[in-house]
């Protein structure tokens, strides 16, 4: 398996992104080396917090969150998925897979061999993250899911049906519609930095694929995996929060379903909130670190 990894020079002088990245390498089932990037802040021995990401974005996502988490005293962790930002990104189309995605982060997140972990996640981050805590629901505290799930062959809503669509004959990712996911106006400079680990459409295959690994239809080759993952969620009975923003289109359905079906979830404070859209750390970020902060002392 090819790799392409982004010029360390794209990724200078990022606004209000000042944290510097750790690495950690693991191996493709093909034994190809993949070299995964991920912020690491905060005392290594506490308890930590995990931030996962989804497409089209990275760490760089979490940028008006890490600074109140940090003031909880615990550790916080955002990776960089596979593909994606600081990471290495596997070069073909063909690399890209449900499978891989799930067997990437898995042996990220044993490498580094997290327990007691709070983990925050939305989009594709939220799918892989649920994943991880139906594979390790041991090392995981708490869970707060945010416009994202765990898409299960239901078949596709109208506006997935229209991006699942929309990706399958692109060749290159469409940057203007990060912007339609939020409310906020980004700067030129923070648009640039959503940009930067990508210098040519050669390194976007990860953010053209993810579309079309989405299980919303039946014969989804990665659905198989989902449903035991599913299975598995339906077993967790830690702690478990859903915040989605009230314009989202993207998971919208799913927190109502997470809130049936997910033991830990029964009795907490689940909440829609006003004014923000898919990409909710963009435009909700004090209320979601406000929100999370109080969650840390829920068992």
């Amino acid at each position: 398996m090819k790799v392409l990894r982004t010029p360390d020079e794209r990724f200078g002088n990022l606004p209000g992104f000042p944290y510097q990245p750790h690495y950690l390498t693991i191996r493709d089932e093909d034994g190809t080396e993949l070299r995964v990037a991920y912020i690491d802040e905060g005392p290594r021995d506490a308890d930590p917090i995990l931030l996962m990401h989804g497409n089209p974005t990275w760490s760089y996502l979490y940028r008006k969150m890490i600074p109140g988490l940090l003031e909880t005293g615990r550790r916080v962790i955002a990776i960089d998925l596979p593909g994606t930002g600081r990471s290495d990104k596997p070069a073909e189309r063909s690399d890209y897979t449900l499978a891989r995605h799930y067997d990437w982060a898995s042996k990220w997140f044993t490498a580094l061999s997290l327990n007691n972990v709070t983990l925050f996640c939305q989009d594709w981050g939220g799918t892989i993250g649920l994943f991880l805590v139906s594979k390790y629901p041991d090392r995981f505290a708490r869970v707060v899911a945010s416009n994202t799930g765990m898409p299960t062959g239901e078949g596709e809503s109208d506006f997935m049906k229209m991006w699942v669509g929309m990706m399958a004959v692109a060749t290159e990712f469409p940057w203007p519609m990060l912007e339609t996911g939020m409310v906020t106006k980004l700067s030129e400079e923070e648009l640039a930095a959503y940009r930067a680990p990508y210098p040519t459409s050669a390194y976007e295959y990860c953010l053209i694929t993810w579309p079309s690994l989405i299980t919303v239809q039946p014969d989804n080759p990665g659905l198989p995996l989902n449903l035991a993952a599913w299975e598995g969620l339906q077993k967790f009975n830690k702690p478990f929060l859903t915040l989605f923003g009230e314009l989202d289109p993207v998971g919208r359905g799913w927190e109502k379903r997470a809130q049936e079906k997910i033991p830990g979830a029964k009795g907490q404070d689940h909440q829609m909130i006003e004014n923000a859209h898919h990409f909710i750390q963009e435009d909700a970020a004090d209320e979601l670190v406000a929100r999370l902060t109080r969650f840390l002392d829920v068992k």
